[in-house]
């Protein structure tokens, strides 16, 4: 793109959270940011971008917005890929490409890209109905236990039922779906890989994952990942492959198990900024959000060593709570040394919303795990 940085017209799909962080890193740069989304209420509508009110999976409303844009992006998967494509042709640069969004924003066709690129991913069969789980089960050609995960607009856990027997068949989903045979978990971790237009690749150490056992959500990101150098080295070569693979400029996380014969399978992958990656924004030289920018832009890519070891906890609505937000125990999170709280400004929460997210950095994983879980103890977010 001729030209400067600085005279670039950024527009995102998307106002929450994501589309926040993103312009708030690149506010340091002075870009020119735009969102779309529905309301100016959302976290993006306060920090400083022109708002649009539309919907980012309507063809008109995303076709009107990008037009006069030098650079489409997203923070969501599930937008109208049809206008991105029309734009593309008229000459917007859009990242991720569209081609490869609708490949990975539907997860049947994402894990078959696995499967036809040699990718190792746990064993899956693609269905269309729940008659057709039930007949598959009926027929011993499907088994138990497995996952089924709806092919589209699945999210923070939404679209996910782990079906262990009989006993769980109410759970299984009349909808279009992905079921995987149910792998046996030494360890979640995420690898977020970068590249920019000159297919300059930099991937981010791997981090570990936990997960929340009622919202099947991220609750706790560590650095450094426990695994070995060995297999860390192999979840980045896996990151870049496929990055590389989907000609994708700005970020890809890549969401890998590490099964309990020590084998790395691709869970799932995000073309964005991603709620691993949080923990980039005080621990990294480089944070996820810059890197993603550096990237659109065809800009160098940034250094993406850690200063020190790290935990992130996502901070989550409050059980039994819905309604207008408050929020209590910021003075004691506060005092703990080496902690960065970040709120999203969500004018309502309800149970498991994601609200916010804690960082905390020190000497060693441990003390810094400790602070995590202090932090997760003393903030609430309630109604």
């Amino acid at each position: 793109m001729s030209k400067p940085v600085s005279e670039i017209k950024i527009g995102i799909l998307g106002g929450g959270q994501l589309g926040r962080m993103l312009v708030q890193a690149g506010k340091e740069w002075n870009l020119d940011f735009y969102i779309l989304d529905e309301s100016a209420s959302f976290p993006s509508g306060n920090v400083g971008a022109g708002f649009v009110t539309g919907n980012f999976k309507d063809y008109d409303d995303v076709y009107k917005f990008g037009k006069d844009k030098d650079i489409i992006t997203v923070e969501i998967e599930h937008v109208n890929t049809d206008a991105l494509l029309q734009l593309q042709r008229e000459g917007v640069e859009v990242h991720p490409n569209p081609a490869s969004l609708n490949i990975i924003k539907d997860k049947g066709t994402q894990k078959l890209f696995y499967k036809n690129h040699d990718l190792p991913t746990a064993d899956f069969q693609i269905f269309e109905s729940k008659k057709d789980i039930f007949l598959a089960l009926e027929s011993s050609t499907l088994a138990y236990p497995f996952v089924q995960k709806s092919r589209l607009a699945g999210y923070d856990g939404k679209g996910v039922a782990i079906i262990r027997n009989d006993n769980d068949v109410l759970e299984i989903m009349d909808v279009p779906s992905v079921t995987e045979k149910l792998v046996d978990i030494s360890t979640e971790i995420s690898v977020i890989a970068s590249r920019n237009k000159n297919g300059q690749i930099r991937c981010y150490p791997a981090v570990d994952m936990e997960f929340h056992n009622k919202a099947n959500l991220v609750e706790f990101v560590y650095f450094p990942s426990k695994i070995s150098k060995e297999k860390q080295k192999e979840a980045e070569n896996l990151a870049a492959t496929i990055i590389n693979e989907l000609d994708i400029c700005g970020l890809l996380a890549v969401e890998m198990f590490l099964d309990k014969d020590g084998k790395i399978l691709i869970n799932e992958i995000a073309p964005r900024p991603h709620n691993s990656g949080h923990i980039t924004i005080e621990a990294s030289i480089t944070s996820q959000f810059q890197q993603h920018l550096r990237g659109i832009c065809n800009l160098p890519l940034g250094d993406t060593r850690f200063h020190s070891p790290a935990v992130m906890v996502n901070l989550l609505g409050a059980k039994g709570h819905s309604g207008k937000t408050k929020y209590s125990g910021m003075d004691e999170c506060l005092q703990i040394d080496g902690a960065s709280i970040h709120l999203y400004g969500k004018a309502t929460t309800k149970p498991y919303r994601k609200m916010g997210h804690a960082t905390v950095l020190d000497k060693t994983r441990a003390k810094a795990t400790r602070n995590a879980k202090q932090i997760k103890k003393f903030l609430k977010i309630h109604t």
